[in-house]
């Protein structure tokens, strides 16, 4: 671990890194890590004028974090964000599938025009990386999120073929779920609980691959300092069973609601458009390019050459109808680090 910190401090201290999307879950997250390493500045890019006012009180000591509204689909403003910058990470995107699928050509111009304004924006100032944060429903995807996002990928991992003689290196980091974050569905499950029911589930059946923010970030980091350029970097994360999960849930917050927690009624009303009862983080096909490692896959481009030294990762893909989903205890415990209950709580509140 000393050595990877090490590692990290060399690539970000006194950097100038620009963070797009950086007042939302991952952005957050991102920029507070970063901090630790000093770097020279960190470029905070949002449209949320209200999350930067209250990002912006929590970080009034740091002289080296500064605010920047704008939107990626606004190139020329993402250019001035962009200029000197050394690193970016592109945390920015729609992410809720709902509301892609009924605005379809809204989250194309973020997540697929957006990115390719952030990619011209490291092409025109020839910065050192280019980390992209995507999606498991990037992966074979029934809906229109998941399909832009697929295409922001390729758009990402294609730019080390045209970029010439320019040092950029771009990655692409691949997360399953992320608790507590924005996109998730465990706020509102929770604001379900405190209201006293029903909770609404999907489908019974449903499995989703689960991590933490800060695994998130961590990963994020490391697809920063071991990319060669061009890769897919997944995380190995948990399944966790939606029916589990909510049960538990119940049990844990309906208490502090003052509720009992078997007077709380779970109701299955079907999937949403688009939705899926299993999600992947690869496809049989994806997987024959990737490169297994003990907490994470790299999904090398497909023009690579073969990696010698490594154990190939198995062919019939990575997706959670396959995966021993956690137990109720191993749910519990996953619940009760990294003060999730607290996030989940406060995230709930506000919804």
């Amino acid at each position: 671990m000393n050595t990877v910190r090490t590692n990290l401090e060399r690539m970000l201290r006194g950097k100038r890194i620009l963070v797009t999307g950086g007042t939302g879950s991952i952005g957050r997250e991102i920029v507070r890590q970063l901090v630790e390493f000093n770097p020279k500045v960190i470029r905070v890019f949002s449209r949320n004028e209200h999350n930067q006012y209250v990002m912006a009180k929590e970080y009034r000591h740091c002289e080296n974090v500064r605010f920047f509204i704008g939107d990626v689909r606004d190139r020329e403003r993402l250019m001035l964000a962009a200029e000197d910058v050394d690193i970016i990470f592109h945390a920015s995107a729609l992410k809720h599938v709902h509301a892609c699928e009924y605005n379809p050509f809204e989250a194309v111009k973020t997540n697929v025009i957006g990115t390719q304004n952030a990619v011209d924006a490291a092409l025109n100032y020839n910065i050192e990386r280019f980390v992209a944060i995507s999606t498991d429903k990037a992966v074979s995807p029934t809906n229109t999120m998941g399909a832009t996002k697929l295409l922001a990928e390729r758009l990402v991992s294609s730019a080390n073929n045209y970029k010439g003689s320019r040092q950029t290196l771009f990655t692409v980091v691949r997360f399953g779920n992320v608790l507590a974050s924005r996109g998730s569905a465990l706020p509102l499950f929770i604001k379900q609980i405190r209201n006293g029911g029903p909770v609404t589930l999907t489908h019974r059946e449903m499995r989703r691959f689960f991590m933490t923010i800060p695994d998130a970030v961590s990963l994020c980091f490391r697809a920063a300092e071991k990319s060669e350029g061009g890769e897919v970097f997944i995380l190995k994360m948990p399944v966790v069973r939606i029916a589990d999960l909510i049960e538990l849930l119940i049990e844990e917050f309906a208490p502090g609601f003052g509720l009992q927690p078997g007077s709380i009624r779970v109701e299955e009303i079907g999937l949403y458009p688009g939705e899926k009862v299993f999600e992947e983080l690869m496809t049989p096909e994806e997987m024959m390019n990737a490169v297994e490692f003990s907490d994470y896959y790299c999904l090398r481009p497909a023009h690579s050459p073969q990696v010698n030294g490594y154990l190939r990762a198995p062919t019939h893909g990575y997706s959670s109808r396959d995966q021993e989903p956690l137990g109720r205890e191993e749910i519990r415990q996953m619940l009760s680090g990294h003060g999730l209950k607290e996030a989940l709580l406060a995230s709930s509140a506000q919804l």
